[in-house]
C-alpha cells in the first residue's frame, strides 16, 4: 500500500514522502491517527498541499512572534527576605503572565523554558520554545516589591 506521510514517522519516513507500507500498518495505524494518507487518490494530494501550507502559515506566525520577543525584557517584582532571597518563587506561569500583561503577547505557561524557578533577586535570561527551532530568548529581571 503506498501512502503520503503527512507527519514524520520515526524510522519510517519524514512528511511528505511516498512509501510503500504494510497494508495493516498503513491501514489500522497510520490513516487513523491521521499520521498519513492513501496515495494515488486526488483528495489526498489536495489535502496535503492544504496541511504543507497551513504548516507554512502556521510558522510564519511563530517567527514573527520570535522576532518580537527577542531580546524584550520584563520586570517582576516580588517580596524579598534575608540575602536577596524570595518569598516564595518566580515560575513560568508568572513570566507568561507578565509578558501577555505587558506587551499583549500570548504564550503558554508551557513553552517557558526554566529549569527551575527563580528565587532570588537579578536579572536572567529565559527561553520560550515556540517550536522545535524558533527559541527566542528574553531577559527577566526580578526586583524588590515596595513594602508600605
Amino acid at each position: 500500500m503506498k501512502v503520503i506521510f503527512l507527519q514524520d514517522v520515526p524510522n519510517v519516513a519524514k512528511a511528505g514522502e511516498v512509501k510503500e507500507v504494510a497494508s495493516g500498518y498503513g491501514r489500522n495505524f497510520l490513516i487513523p491517527k491521521k499520521l498519513a494518507l492513501l496515495a494515488g487518490s486526488p483528495a489526498s494530494s489536495t489535502q496535503l498541499k492544504m496541511k504543507v501550507q497551513s504548516q507554512a502559515d502556521t510558522r510564519a506566525e511563530l517567527v514573527g512572534l520570535a522576532q518580537q520577543l527577542e531580546g524584550k525584557e520584563i520586570i517582576l517584582k516580588a517580596r524579598v527576605g534575608a540575602k536577596d532571597r524570595l518569598f516564595g518563587s518566580i515560575t513560568s506561569a508568572d513570566i507568561a503572565s507578565e509578558l501577555n500583561n505587558s506587551a499583549g503577547l500570548v504564550i503558554d505557561k508551557r513553552k517557558v523554558e526554566l529549569v527551575e524557578p527563580i528565587r532570588q533577586l537579578g536579572n536572567y535570561e529565559v527561553a520560550i520554545r515556540l517550536a522545535k527551532d524558533i527559541i527566542p530568548k528574553i531577559k527577566v529581571t526580578v526586583t524588590e516589591k515596595e513594602t508600605d
